[in-house]
């Protein structure tokens, strides 16, 4: 399937359309803190940063130095500063850090984007220090929650089961760079207040997988979301399940 280009459209609408409303940060910031090595102040790498939702979190939970690598240099230019943040253009294969530099690696949904995952799982091993740990939020193809998106754009399912590897790959993947299971945790996590908020987010189309849903269907389940969202007379919120996966690196720290 076609890369996503985040050059092109979608560095316009990702900050705003994937923005984490403030009790969807406080839920990853304490599941990420539960799954983190113990010690702070921790170094912690956000492979794929985008725009850098979870980047200043990171460093404010964490204490440490955060690198934020991504390889759009658009994304980049939209991504929010911070003064223990720094940047890098890079990507998962060519990560631009030192041996042993990092305590903690966060890869939020940016897994299926890598293009060689092997050398990519290797990268991610090098520039962990001893007793590191990996934070994979992923979908996995063999595990795919119900989600509400899913019934508006019918065909967006199968895209998905297709773009995301299958949760056994994926511990294969990081098993043979030397890291080892540790933990998979259900995380339910606040989309958005209510369907007419849901809506306003959609429409912007800051999910990647909009970028391979045929127009006509794009413009149907558009119409048919703003119409259940006129109709809610009480605004309920809208809520996701998520998959967090853990690795550590092999060894006592």
């Amino acid at each position: 399937m076609k890369p996503v280009d985040y050059d092109g459209r979608q560095h316009t609408v990702y900050a705003t359309g994937r923005a984490l409303p403030g009790e969807t940060a406080r839920t990853w910031a304490e599941a990420f803190s539960a799954r983190a090595p113990a010690h702070r102040p921790l170094t912690v790498l956000d492979l794929g940063s985008g725009t850098g939702r979870f980047t200043p979190l990171l460093a404010g939970t964490f204490g440490g130095q955060v690198y934020g690598v991504e390889p759009s240099s658009r994304m980049r230019e939209q991504a929010a500063a911070h003064p223990a943040v720094r940047y890098l253009e890079g990507r998962a294969e060519a990560v631009p850090l030192p041996d042993s530099s990092c305590d903690l690696a966060l890869l939020f949904l940016s897994l299926h984007h890598f293009t060689a995952p092997p050398a990519a799982a290797a990268e991610i091993r090098r520039v962990l220090r001893p007793g590191g740990r990996v934070l994979i939020r992923s979908a996995f193809s063999d595990r795919m929650p119900d989600l509400l998106w899913h019934r508006y754009f019918p065909s967006a399912r199968g895209v998905e089961e297709r773009i995301f590897p299958s949760l056994p790959a994926v511990l294969e993947l990081f098993a043979a760079a030397g890291l080892e299971f540790v933990a998979l945790d259900r995380i339910r996590e606040l989309s958005a207040p209510s369907l007419a908020a849901y809506a306003e987010r959609l429409k912007l189309r800051a999910i990647s997988t909009f970028e391979h849903l045929p127009e006509a269907e794009i413009e149907r389940g558009l119409a048919a979301l703003e119409s259940d969202a006129a109709a809610e007379r009480v605004p309920r919120p809208v809520h996701l399940d998520s998959d967090l996966l853990t690795f550590a690196v092999r060894g006592p720290r």
